[in-house]
């Protein structure tokens, strides 16, 4: 078994510039105003757009990435209707394989909760979470030997495996992402990613963000 902490990368090839453009000529049709348009203008524009509460017109601007993280944190970022995803699937995937490592990734509980293992009743914690993390990879294995299909073996696998999901939002939609998931009520692992994910989306792409700074 592998333990691993939460990553995620960027995947979208549009430029800043090229997205900002967009958005400023797309919202800029509702006034007619195209013509106001020239080098510097579309940070200005979106900042105005996004204070007034005129969100709809970032949704003309999308953001794809890939993230890394366990199962129980994919189901609370699959609620969120307006985006495309594709995700590992445990049905197809033999963690068996070689291509695998013949083993099963977990994604580390000690870094989302904050345990400190130093202190005695966070260490005895995390060490019963690492023992069902082992248990659940030889149980899955001994169904596999036993000649179970990887979708019937599945149901062993705990939701702190290691999954990868592909994202896709538009800007609206990830605002929206961010004010629930990286918020202080969010679930500790959530959070933890959502955060991570906007402190670089607030440095890539800052006019979309940058408000938002105080949840990073």
């Amino acid at each position: 078994m592998i333990i691993e902490k939460p990553s995620f990368e960027i995947l979208s090839t549009d430029t800043y510039e090229d997205m900002i453009a967009r958005v400023e000529m797309a919202g800029r049709v509702c006034y007619k105003s195209e013509s106001n348009i020239s080098e510097g203008t579309a940070a200005a524009f979106i900042k105005n757009i996004l204070k007034r509460g005129h969100e709809s017109v970032i949704e003309h601007a999308s953001i794809t990435a890939r993230v890394i993280c366990d199962r129980g944190v994919t189901h609370e970022i699959v609620r969120h209707r307006v985006a495309s995803y594709s995700q590992e699937s445990t049905r197809y995937c033999n963690y068996s394989k070689d291509k695998f490592d013949n083993q099963i990734r977990c994604i580390d509980i000690a870094t989302g909760f904050e345990y400190n293992l130093n202190d005695e009743t966070d260490k005895k914690k995390y060490e019963i979470w690492k023992q069902a993390m082992e248990d659940a990879e030889r149980h899955y294995f001994d169904m596999l030997n036993l000649g179970a299909k990887p979708q019937e073996a599945r149901s062993i696998l705990p939701n702190s495996l290691k999954t990868e999901l592909i994202i896709t939002m538009n800007i609206r939609e990830w605002r929206h992402f961010f004010k629930l998931r990286a918020d202080a009520f969010a679930h500790p692992q959530m959070r933890e990613l959502a955060r991570m994910m906007l402190v670089c989306f607030i440095e890539k792409y800052p006019i979309f963000f940058e408000d938002l700074d105080k949840l990073a």
